[in-house]
């Protein structure tokens, strides 16, 4: 189990976590939570042993195999599959043995090796390394491809991979969705599901962490505190607990306001003077209970929409796509005033795409696309957020875009996205910080106020929630639902898709259609596509598999044979040798015996010597035919392994 006991974690002298005490038991998957900078992070990094607690420890089994997904992966020249396969140490750690024992031609270690590779099931790594592959929405000519070959996010996927193909007893997986498409997200939870060790997750997606976790293992106030149950449970159970602090603290507050009265009224009385002197020291002694607090940092809405026209636009016998590659085709779409489309589709199918070509970024290749007149396009997509200018705070971004806005506006505008402070205190003075030194999920905060700032009358959002936190993902939702414009979405949270849209379309074999069902019919027709496409393949990899293993196993028959063959050659070769000498000093005694000058020379004591002589021709008379009979059967054996 993993043990926490007094625990004090710092960074940089802030103190993030102080006197935790709990127990985190094998099997059990836990969600982590937490505001951003509470110490996730840093939790993480202390269980791989890259920080030291600054006081009490944490303790879990000294054998464990931990796995987590590494934050950065070099230009490397290995194949994608190599790569993932890499996660599992074991595996090319016998590899890597075997290798060594073949060149050093010893067959008993070849065949001990070959063993262990059957033991954890290394014959079939290819192909679990290829269903994680494919799972996470690689194709299959991906495998052969080098890790160099692709971009940042999906390297990141590889890196996930190389996680999940890990034998480990311990998986860690900070914010494993970021880089994630829908249906890969479904995918990887029943993945998680599946999965036998003990799993600590940090997510802000509340229907992720529904699907993965047990528990929830919360950050607040400077403690860790354990709920039993899923995200939703732990909301329910926080609530309660934070009500029942409330009202515990406004009780505590009207016995306090009582005592206080008390003494100030009868501490000069000398009649009451001990009295009033006893509740002093109760009042010293009391343990201050601090009212619940569940402030959120982010508050904003959209300003009315501009005039709309209906329809807003129109696509008729579309196609699309980049030079002579055409990835949609036959595109049919309407958009009207205050309609809410989700956009479905499996990685690849086309998504972005068809929202780059809502927003203008790219143009038809056939067909016709009209725009109403005041038509006023707001675009959001994770690749905006590099056309931030990184030396301007957002204040400047905000003046460059509206320089009429009055200054004092635009703060109260950035300050419902958490971009507060006027620049003497450098801890909390966001609002005038270069926007170059900012997280992720900062960048994506700025981009998303620029976006609602300009009042546009359609929305076109491509996963508008990666890395905003779960407050700013709740404030998000809240904004959307009451945004009067219509809005064209893409995302993996399905919170956000459930909360904000009436209508599904679907893209799925380069065209565009509308999806009759909701969120969870969409995750059953994933299931139903992929077990498709995997049907005809699982056959060919068993074929595969199964040549596989059969030439693994005839190769550890062959290795077992060529050792065992070794050893008989090599015991008949030893009693041989002892057969020679034997058969020799026999001889010798056999001569002695025969000779009458033996008999003469030792008339004194030539009873005791013969007695001796004829002891030691009798014993090596047993040894000679104990080691015959064994020199036969050994010959019938290795005479039968060379047949």
């Amino acid at each position: 189990m993993i043990h926490f006991r007094n625990l004090r974690l710092a960074r940089g002298g802030h103190i993030l976590i102080d006197g935790v005490s709990l127990q985190l038991f094998p099997g059990w998957k836990i969600g982590l939570t937490g505001a951003n900078g509470s110490g996730k992070s840093s939790l993480f990094a202390l269980l791989r042993d890259q920080l030291l607690p600054d006081r009490g420890d944490l303790t879990f089994p000294s054998g464990w195999t931990i796995a987590h997904v590494a934050q950065e992966t070099p230009g490397l020249l290995r194949a994608a599959i190599e790569y993932v396969l890499d996660g599992d140490t074991e595996l090319r750690r016998i590899e890597t043995d075997l290798v060594q024992a073949e060149v050093a031609h010893d067959g008993i270690r070849i065949a001990e090796l070959h063993t262990n590779l059957q033991e954890i099931g290394a014959y079939s790594a290819r192909s679990r390394a290829a269903a994680l592959l494919n799972g996470l929405g690689f194709l299959p000519s991906d495998a052969g491809r080098a890790v160099a070959e692709f971009s940042g996010g999906w390297r990141m996927r590889l890196n996930l991979a190389q996680a999940l193909m890990c034998r480990s007893d311990l998986l860690l997986l900070d914010e494993p969705t970021n880089h994630l498409d829908l249906d890969t997200v479904i995918w990887l939870e029943q993945w998680l599901r599946d999965y036998r060790g003990t799993l600590l997750l940090v997510s802000h997606d509340r229907e992720f962490l529904d699907a993965c976790v047990d528990h929830i293992a919360h950050i607040e106030q400077r403690q860790l505190t354990l709920y039993n149950g899923s995200y939703t449970d732990f909301e329910r159970q926080r609530g309660e607990r934070l009500v029942q602090q409330q009202a515990l603290f406004e009780r505590q507050q009207r016995e306090i306001a009582h005592m206080e009265d008390y003494i100030r009224r009868f501490r000069a009385k000398a009649t009451k003077a001990r009295q009033a002197q006893s509740r002093i020291k109760a009042l010293e002694r009391m343990e201050i209970i601090s009212a619940a607090h569940v402030d959120t940092p982010f508050s904003f809405a959209f300003r009315p929409a501009t005039a709309a026209p209906d329809p807003l636009l129109q696509i008729e016998k579309g196609a699309a796509g980049y030079g002579e590659k055409t990835v949609l085709t036959d595109i049919e779409l309407t958009l009207r005033p205050s309609e809410r489309v989700g956009l479905l589709g499996r990685n690849g199918a086309g998504k972005s795409t068809l929202i780059k070509l809502l927003a203008g970024e790219i143009t038809l290749t056939a067909g016709q696309k009209r725009e109403g007149r005041g038509l006023a396009v707001g675009y959001f997509a994770q690749h905006q957020l590099e056309t931030l200018r990184t030396e301007e705070s957002p204040l400047q971004h905000m003046i460059r875009l509206d320089p009429s806005a009055r200054e004092q506006d635009i703060r109260n505008y950035l300050g419902g996205f958490d971009f507060r402070g006027d620049g003497r205190d450098a801890c909390s003075a966001l609002v005038t910080a270069p926007c170059g030194s900012f997280s992720g999920g900062e960048k994506s905060r700025l981009a998303l106020a620029l976006l609602i700032w300009q009042r546009p009358n359609l929305l076109l959002l491509d996963e508008p929630a990666n890395h905003l936190d779960m407050e700013m993902r709740y404030a998000l939702m809240c904004a959307l639902q009451e945004y009067d414009g219509a809005m064209v979405l893409v995302s993996h949270d399905r919170a956000l898709l459930r909360a904000c849209c009436d209508r599904l379309l679907l893209i799925d074999g380069g065209c565009l259609r509308p999806f009759d069902g909701d969120l969870d019919d969409y995750r059953d027709w994933l299931t139903e596509q992929r077990a498709r496409r995997e049907e005809g393949a699982d056959d060919v990899l068993a074929e595969r598999e199964a040549r596989r293993r059969s030439r693994a196993q005839a190769e550890a028959e062959r290795q077992t044979l060529l050792a065992t063959r070794r050893l008989l050659v090599k015991e008949i070769g030893q009693i041989e040798n002892s057969l020679a000498g034997w058969t020799s000093e026999k001889k010798e005694l056999e001569e002695r015996l025969a000779d009458p000058a033996f008999y003469g020379a030792n008339n004194g004591s030539g009873n005791a010597q013969l007695q001796d002589l004829l002891r030691r021709q009798a014993a090596l008379q047993d040894w000679i035919e104990e080691a015959e009979c064994r020199w036969l059967e050994l010959s019938e054996q290795l005479e039968k392994l060379t047949q």
